[in-house]
């Protein structure tokens, strides 16, 4: 894909990665204090996205829980209910959820992670674990 810059010249644009704009969404709403509209949104992504490519992507994330979206007039304002890590439970659920066999994945899950990530997994499973809660991730980001 080839773009102009304002001086004319030619100027290869970068492809996303499955999923970075999606994050980069998800971070722009987080910015908001309250609900915004898609053109705040945009504006806020620079990089002249389509206004129908950020509707997409907030509609996706949407479907998926990720925001939430009240009407105004005939459109919608958005707010974002899950962070990026959050964002990923949400695709590690769904991929678990298609499956059969939920023991099957979760073993081959757990067997594949590194020492670091089972020592961590094994601390957040143990009782006295104190899990975080959604409101502190949102003071953090």
């Amino acid at each position: 894909m080839v773009d102009r810059s304002e001086d004319g010249a030619e100027t290869t644009a970068r492809r996303r990665g499955q999923g970075e704009l999606e994050g980069q969404v998800l971070a722009v709403l987080r910015e908001a204090s309250e609900p915004v509209p898609v053109a705040w949104v945009r504006e806020r992504l620079g990089g002249g996205l389509a206004y129908t490519t950020v509707i997409t992507i907030l509609t996706r994330l949407w479907a998926k829980g990720a925001v939430e979206r009240e009407r105004a007039g005939r459109s919608f304002r958005w707010t974002a209910v899950a962070d990026e890590a959050g964002l990923a439970a949400l695709r590690m659920r769904k991929v678990l959820d298609a499956e059969d066999d939920r023991q099957a994945v979760l073993a081959s899950f757990v067997t594949a992670l590194s020492p670091n990530d089972e020592r961590l997994l094994r601390e957040l499973l143990s009782p006295e674990a104190e899990l975080p809660s959604p409101e502190a991730g949102e003071e953090e980001g």
